[in-house]
């Protein structure tokens, strides 16, 4: 069995004279939580409708679960859940009753998984309240339900927090968190509340204006937002040996450039300078920084389109 749920490889999907995305290459093994960044507009929700089989790619393919047949992907994607946009729910059906519907839809044999489900999204006690007179919140959690009746291996999720109050939000983080460590499950989620998603995603991919800028770990991603001081000296060596033996401190990297990024000591940046310049070494640059996703995200897009346009 492929190690990949999903593997794209340059994925396209133009309408008209404009792409949507263009050459998407994204890589999702089994048992990431994969968050999907981007503005609006940027392609995300023309990706997960390309995978979900809701559109059809323009150029490209698609690999799912280790197949990348275009006639047998519909078979493979019964081993999906998803929520894309909007949740399709009948108005004037009870919860109950949707599940119902969607259960006979997709072929799920017996009934008990309905119950297990609307147990595990907290909508058990709605009885025969109608969907139509649901919140915004409780739509959601009803399309999470739809997503989840089949006990996916793999589910997608677009902009699943929409309607949720904080406490809705916290609670979905920590069932995502919770069914891909007891069931293994697969996640492609994006989301515009990007601080959920540092605390959810062990894998991000940033798309804008339909090209995939970047794809990195969480523990890469964590690497560029921690907080540490640049230093940049004369003698690039001889100051990591001043930190280690000076400032009794292996946490820091000496980068390619020379630079080195020096994670203890940060909010003590005299005394960081003066061992260094008690030691003989110039120093040329030292500064104190570290992002938030949100930040990091900004400055990626602020370098893309500076790149744009000079």
């Amino acid at each position: 069995m492929s190690e990949y749920i999903l593997r794209t490889n340059k994925l396209s999907k133009r309408y008209k004279n404009d792409f949507a995305i263009e050459n998407i290459n994204v890589t999702i093994k089994k048992g990431e939580i994969y968050g999907f960044i981007g503005q609006n507009g940027a392609g995300k929700s023309t990706l997960l409708r390309l995978v979900t089989g809701l559109t059809f790619p323009t150029s490209g393919s698609i690999e799912l679960f280790g197949n990348d047949n275009p006639q047998e992907l519909t078979d493979v994607q019964k081993r999906m859940g998803a929520i894309i946009e909007t949740p399709a729910l009948f108005l004037n059906m009870t919860p109950h009753e949707n599940l119902e519907v969607h259960r006979l839809q997709i072929g799920i044999p017996g009934k008990d998984c309905i119950d297990k489900t609307l147990e595990l999204v907290g909508l058990t006690d709605t009885g025969k309240k109608k969907v139509k007179n649901f919140s915004l919140g409780m739509k959601q959690r009803l399309g999470l339900a739809i997503a989840l009746l089949s006990d996916p291996e793999f589910i997608i999720l677009d902009e699943p927090t929409n309607g949720l109050d904080p406490i809705g939000i916290a609670w979905l983080r920590k069932l995502i968190k919770k069914l891909n460590r007891e069931k293994g499950l697969t996640v492609l989620i994006s989301s515009h509340i990007l601080s959920e998603l540092h605390q959810l995603a062990t894998k991000f991919g940033i798309i804008h204006k339909g090209n995939l800028l970047e794809e990195l770990s969480s523990n890469e991603l964590d690497g560029k937002c921690r907080q540490h001081l640049r230093i940049k000296v004369d003698e690039p060596a001889r100051g990591a040996t001043v930190l280690e033996k000076k400032l009794f401190t292996a946490d820091f990297e000496v980068m390619q450039d020379g630079m080195i990024k020096l994670y203890s000591n940060v909010d003590d940046v005299r005394k960081v300078s003066r061992a260094l310049t008690n030691n003989g070494l110039v120093i040329e640059h030292l500064s104190q920084t570290g992002d938030s996703l949100e930040s990091y995200f900004s400055k990626l897009l602020k370098g893309v389109e500076h790149d744009e346009f000079n």
